[in-house]
C-alpha cells in the first residue's frame, strides 16, 4: 500500500504545480482529519459514524486575479490538473486589485505549538468506550424526575492537522483534537413537550466532565422547563444566561468584521474609537490560551496570531482584518485570516475574552426584579446596516429577583447598539469556551408574548 504523503510535502507539491501551470503567486493548504461519533437513543446504539481522509487547496493568482480549487485525489498527476484549472480560472476571474499573498515581512517566524497544547496525542477512543459514555449520558439523564423521554445522545472524538504554505517562502502546520459528549431531554408530552440538552467539548479527554454529570444537567435543564407558557408582552429587562450571551458578543463580532466594514453593511461604521460597551469593559481577542479550541499560532495567511484588544475600556479600538479587507481600508491585517480547502481567507477571530462583572448571576436576577432569563434563541433577524434586533427565545421569567415559571415562544427585540451600551455583566464565564463571556444583563428591552 501506498504512503499517504505528509501533508507538508503535499503543499510543497500543489505549489510547484502552481508554478508550472503558470501561477505568479500562490498558497496551498492541507488538512488530515479523523472523527468518530456514536450516537444512542432507547439504550441501543442508534448510529455510529467513523470518517478519514485529507482534502487539498490550491489558491493561485496571476496579477491580480485569483483562483481556488480543492479535492482529495492526493496523487501528483491530479494536483497537475488542479492547478491548471486554477491558473484557467484565475486568467477569466475579474481583477481585485486587494488579494494577495502576505508580504515575507509580515510572516510568521517561529512559534511554540507545545504551549498551545492543543493536542490530545495518542487519546482516540474505541467506539465501544464511547458508547457506554453515550448510554451511561443517556440513563442519567432519563434518571432525573421530569424527563418524560431522551431525545438523543452523543459521544464523539475528532482529530484535525492543517498544514499551510505559500510561495510567499511560509510553511507551517498543527494539530487539533477534540473529544465531545451531548445529551437531549424532553419533558411533558404533545403540545406540551418541551426540551433542552447539555453540550460539552474539551481538547483533553480528562477535562470532560463525567457522562453522568452531562447526562444530568441535560435532564435537569429539561425537567425545569415543565409547563413553559408565553411570558407577558412589554418592556423589561432581559438576563440572556451564560449560555446565551455569546451569541449577543458574536453579533457585535460580526459588525467588527472587515469584510462586512468594507462591504459597507455593518451598524459600526462610523463607529471606530467610539463607546461600544460601558466604560470599563473590554473585548480581548487571546489566540494563544492552551488547551482552548480556538488557539492558534498563525492565521490562514501566515501571520503570527497575537492579543489585542477589539473593544478596550468599551471603546471600539480596532476592526477584525484579513490582509484583503485590510487594503481595501488601507488598514494593516489584525492576523484574523481564516480558511477552507476551497475558498480564499477571510476575516475571523479566535478566542475572545469579555470583561467580567462582580456580581454572580443570582445578583443579577434578584436586582432585575421583573423581567425575562434567557437560556435559549431560535432565529435571527439582525438588520446588518442599523443594528435593529429581533430574535425567538426560551427560558424563564423573573418576578420579585426569584425564577417564577418557565417560558417559550417569546420575542425580543431591539436595536444592538442601545442593548450593547446598557449591558452589565455577571462573573459565571467559562474558562474552557473559545469565547469566554458570561451573562450579561441588558435594561429594557421589547418583549413579545402573551
Amino acid at each position: 500500500m501506498t504512503q499517504t504523503p505528509s501533508l507538508d510535502t503535499l503543499t510543497h507539491a500543489l505549489l510547484a504545480a502552481a508554478r508550472r501551470a503558470g501561477a505568479d503567486t500562490a498558497d496551498a493548504m492541507a488538512v488530515a482529519s479523523t472523527s468518530l461519533s456514536i450516537d444512542t437513543r432507547a439504550g441501543a446504539l442508534e448510529q455510529a459514524e467513523r470518517s478519514e481522509g485529507t482534502e487539498i487547496g490550491l489558491r493561485v493568482l496571476v496579477g491580480k486575479r485569483q483562483a481556488c480549487v480543492s479535492g482529495s485525489d492526493l496523487r501528483e498527476e491530479t494536483m497537475d490538473t488542479m492547478a491548471e484549472r486554477a491558473v484557467a480560472m484565475a486568467r477569466l476571474a475579474p481583477e481585485d486589485p486587494h488579494c494577495g499573498l502576505a508580504d515575507p515581512a509580515q510572516l510568521a517566524e517561529s512559534w511554540d505549538i507545545a504551549a498551545l497544547d492543543l493536542a490530545d496525542i495518542g487519546s482516540e477512543p474505541e467506539a465501544a468506550a464511547l458508547q457506554e459514555a453515550a448510554l451511561a449520558c443517556e440513563a442519567a439523564a432519563a434518571a432525573v424526575p421530569g424527563v418524560d423521554q431522551i431525545e438523543g445522545t452523543s459521544a464523539g472524538f475528532g482529530r484535525t492537522a492543517i498544514h499551510l504554505a505559500a510561495s510567499n517562502g511560509f510553511s507551517g502546520g498543527y494539530t487539533r483534537t477534540g473529544h465531545m459528549l451531548s445529551a437531549s431531554a424532553i419533558t411533558g408530552t404533545g403540545t406540551a413537550m418541551d426540551r433542552d440538552h447539555c453540550y460539552e467539548h474539551r481538547i483533553y479527554a480528562a477535562d470532560l466532565p463525567s457522562p453522568e454529570d452531562v447526562g444530568t444537567r441535560a435532564g435537569t435543564r429539561a425537567a425545569a422547563r415543565s409547563g413553559a407558557k408565553r411570558p407577558p408582552s412589554g418592556r423589561f429587562p432581559v438576563l440572556y444566561d451564560e449560555r446565551a450571551s455569546t451569541s449577543l458578543i458574536g453579533h457585535l463580532l460580526s459588525a467588527a468584521n472587515g469584510a462586512a466594514i468594507a462591504r459597507g453593511s455593518s451598524w459600526l461604521i462610523g463607529k471606530m474609537g467610539e463607546a461600544i460597551l460601558p466604560a470599563g469593559l473590554s473585548l480581548i481577542e487571546e489566540p494563544h490560551r492552551a488547551r482552548i479550541s480556538g488557539s492558534k499560532p498563525f492565521d490562514a495567511e501566515g501571520l503570527a496570531t497575537r492579543s489585542s484588544a477589539i473593544i478596550e475600556n468599551g471603546h471600539l479600538a480596532r476592526w477584525v482584518l484579513d490582509l484583503a479587507s485590510a487594503r481595501k481600508l488601507g488598514l494593516e491585517s489584525t492576523r484574523n485570516a481564516a480558511r477552507g480547502t476551497s475558498a480564499p481567507p477571510s476575516p475571523s477571530v479566535s478566542n475572545v475574552t469579555l470583561t467580567p462583572g462582580t456580581a454572580s448571576r443570582e445578583d443579577l436576577l434578584r436586582d432585575m426584579g421583573t423581567g425575562l432569563l434567557v437560556t435559549s434563541l431560535i432565529g435571527s433577524t439582525i438588520n446588518p446596516n442599523n443594528g435593529d434586533y429581533s430574535r425567538g427565545a426560551s427560558g424563564f421569567w423573573v418576578e420579585n429577583g426569584q425564577i417564577a415559571y418557565p417560558v417559550h415562544e417569546c420575542t425580543i427585540a431591539g436595536n444592538l447598539l442601545d442593548m450593547l451600551h446598557r449591558l452589565t455583566p455577571a462573573n459565571d464565564a467559562q474558562d474552557h469556551k473559545s469565547h469566554r463571556i458570561p451573562s450579561l444583563l441588558v435594561e429594557g428591552l421589547t418583549l413579545a408574548g402573551a
